[in-house]
């Protein structure tokens, strides 16, 4: 699966097309895509013909292409009326079906949101979700946190969802011009059914996030074994007020798959 926050302003599609020729994904997956960029990727339709698109001119438009059959598809605004999020039902080659959320909730801002209250708010309520399924499940993209903040912590600890960056490095994948600031805010999380293959940040595609590949294998049988982290009636308390503070739920979630 391949993750790129390809920055709206960059026209170097030529850079993300090239990587994906050499790396082949079966799930691509880019961030803040506008209709310049849908028509620029419709040359990867033959490799990933399966595709659910969201075109915005906002900073939250969000495209997913994939090899693999995409069953139940919805677009949702889970919690600003323009930020999008994406979820499907991906069919793996096994014929077994796994649940995939691709979120870009909105940063925090001085000016807006200087708590990061609604992007708390719909990690928070994907985890609780998440945290009521015996499916395989990945949740994917620029979460605009860091790996580990109190709030993406709570949503590996609500949600059970393993992190495969534990052990291995930060993957710093924002900002690309600063190589002494850089911060990993794209991320991918998955439930125990799969183990990790290789996780690596790719080169520069001219955006300010560098692309973010990680493979997965299927291995349910043995997948049980991992354990992540788990949260405490306190955390479970306060995951419970973030959604009550901006009147959302877990119920708002799509579950594909299920």
């Amino acid at each position: 699966m391949l993750t790129s926050n390809v920055f709206t302003p960059n026209r170097n599609a030529n850079a993300l097309i090239d990587l994906v020729k050499q790396h082949r994904p079966d799930v691509l997956v880019t961030l803040e895509s506008d209709q310049w960029w849908e028509e620029q990727l419709k040359v990867i339709e033959t490799e990933l013909p399966y595709s659910v698109k969201c075109p915005l001119n906002n900073l939250y438009g969000m495209h997913v292409y994939s090899k693999l059959p995409l069953g139940e598809q919805e677009i949702c605004y889970l919690v600003e009326q323009d930020v999008p999020s994406i979820h499907v039902s991906l069919t793996l080659r096994t014929g077994d079906k796994v649940r995939v959320h691709f979120l870009h909730p909105a940063p925090p801002s001085p000016t807006e949101n200087p708590e990061s209250a609604q992007r708390d708010a719909e990690l928070v309520i994907v985890a609780r979700s998440v945290a009521q399924s015996d499916q395989p499940v990945i949740v994917t993209g620029d979460l605009n946190d860091v790996a580990w903040s109190t709030t993406t912590r709570l949503l590996r600890k609500i949600s059970g969802l393993l992190d495969p960056r534990v052990g291995r490095g930060a993957l710093n994948t924002f900002y690309v011009d600063y190589p002494f600031a850089r911060w990993p805010l794209d991320h991918l999380f998955h439930s125990s059914h799969f183990t990790l293959r290789d996780i690596q940040r790719l080169p520069s595609i001219d955006s300010d996030h560098f692309p973010l590949l990680t493979r997965l294998s299927f291995t349910a049988p043995s997948g049980g074994k991992q354990q992540g982290i788990t949260a405490e009636a306190a955390e479970h308390q306060w995951s419970k007020e973030i959604t009550e503070a901006q009147k959302v739920s877990q119920n708002d979630v799509p579950t594909p798959a299920e």
